[in-house]
């Protein structure tokens, strides 16, 4: 057997419960029994269904022990709040530790820069992340619960969608690294001045950095200077990516997937198995962030160079004949204009076709911004457009009737016609807002034959 995570002990020393049944060790802390593995802590958390419910099927699942607010047959640690209490667990694994950590948020990207990160921490030594985008009250409580005390290095997501969510989170990684991927109209909705407000939320991100601790920021960035003011009050050390010569990492060229750059006085050059446009600078901000968590920059970049697009977010898969681009996990304004000129430079044998679903919670901007996307597709070049949803229909209505391939109410609705429409050499892209459902449409399309995924 491992070596125990957590002794209940030690879970009961961090979060002040008190033992129920017999004393038990975890190699592993888990929220939900379809993802528990033998050995882990079963935290019963409150949600849509008490997780109190789940406790018996936990163990029958062989969980080491659990973690309940009420009493259970097994063995426990009970305490009075368990959300309170995997908070306390998590600060408890950040202090025994003496792991470097990183705290990535931004507007796009937050996913991506994080597991590129983490490909090379684990390069460099005993590293520990954030999995899928668990970034917010829970995800990342949950991580760091999950650190084991010999990590020398460690990469935590962090997400919001409202003012205020970001600086708890800060505080309770207490970084030595912050990155900021960018800020753009995303979530504007919830804040009353836009994406000025958006800017200021993401700035919390400086709340709990260690004084004198490293904050990596988008230079070319609308909102730059705001960032740079919350960091220089946060006592942090700022280094900047962007195309300007007096950045720290700065790109002087990304074409056909070749990195050309300078970074901290030196030149740069490596090649990646991306092709999004962002990508050239989302890898310098990658390379500041490694290096800032003392990873050898040769070993940077050979992360860089090996990291794969991940699903939903730019994987591509070849499906009878056809090209599938996958970006169906999540969609805003900077994201869809990236896609698209993404890819309208892409090299193709058909047609540029894509699939696009609603953008959510852009607020009385949402649309102006779905309208504006027929500009972006007419300078790439698209040949065929496909839409699904309301706000899409902002944009169907907007499209010249040479580019139009079918409109449908939902994501569901939509699949069947872009399936019917395609064709042996044509490139699709799929992208939408995850409460749009454009994974569906993803999925279908997948469906449709054979193929192995491969880095785009």
């Amino acid at each position: 057997m491992a070596d125990p995570l957590w002794t209940s002990d030690e879970i009961i020393a961090a979060t002040g419960g008190r033992l129920s049944g017999s004393p038990f060790n975890v190699t592993g802390v888990s929220i939900d029994t379809r993802t528990l593995e033998p050995g882990d802590l079963f935290v019963a958390l409150a949600g849509v269904r008490d997780g109190h419910e789940f406790v018996a099927p936990a163990m029958d699942a062989r969980a080491g022990g659990a973690l309940v607010s009420q009493g259970v047959s097994g063995p426990a640690v009970q305490v009075v709040d368990t959300l309170k209490a995997l908070e306390k667990l998590g600060i408890a694994a950040r202090d025994r530790s003496s792991a470097l950590r990183c705290a990535v948020t931004g507007s796009v990207g937050k996913t991506t820069a994080t597991q590129a990160i983490a490909s090379g921490l684990r390069l460099a030594g005993r590293a520990h992340s954030s999995i899928k985008s668990y970034n917010n009250h829970i995800g990342v409580p949950l991580t760091l619960a999950r650190m084991p005390r010999a990590t020398e290095r460690a990469v935590f997501e962090v997400g919001m969608n409202h003012a205020d969510e970001i600086t708890p989170l800060s505080r309770m990684i207490a970084p030595d690294v912050v990155i900021v991927t960018t800020v753009g109209p995303v979530h504007t909705e919830n804040f009353p001045d836009g994406e000025a407000g958006v800017a200021k939320a993401k700035a919390e991100i400086f709340a709990g950095l260690k004084p004198g601790g490293i904050a990596v920021l988008p230079a070319d960035n609308r909102w730059f200077n705001v960032l740079k003011a919350s960091a220089d009050r946060a006592g942090a050390q700022v280094v900047t990516f962007g195309t300007a010569p007096d950045c720290d990492a700065r790109l002087l060229s990304f074409e056909a997937q070749h990195v050309d750059a300078w970074v901290q006085g030196h030149p740069v050059a490596f090649s990646l198995r991306q092709t999004a446009d962002h990508w050239g600078l989302t890898s310098l901000c990658i390379l500041l962030a490694l290096e800032a968590m003392a990873v050898p920059r040769e070993v940077a970049i050979t992360a860089l160079a090996d990291f794969e697009p991940l699903e939903g977010r730019g994987a591509e898969k070849q499906v009878g004949g056809f090209t599938l681009i996958d970006e169906s996990y999540n969609a805003n304004p900077i994201s869809m204009t990236s896609a698209i000129r993404t890819l309208g430079a892409r090299p193709v044998s058909g047609r540029r076709v894509v699939a696009l679903t609603d953008m959510l919670e852009l607020g009385a901007e949402a649309t102006g911004f779905h309208a504006a996307i027929a500009k972006d597709l007419d300078q790439a070049g698209i040949d065929l457009v496909f839409c699904a949803g309301p706000l899409m229909k902002h944009l169907w209505d907007n499209l010249p009737s040479t580019q139009r391939g079918g409109y449908a109410g939902t994501a569901a609705e939509l699949a069947p016609l872009v399936a019917a429409a395609l064709r042996p050499g044509d490139a699709i892209m799929v992208k939408g807002s995850n409460g749009s459902r454009a994974h569906l449409i993803a999925r279908e399309l997948a469906a449709l034959g054979g193929g192995e995924g491969k880095g785009g």
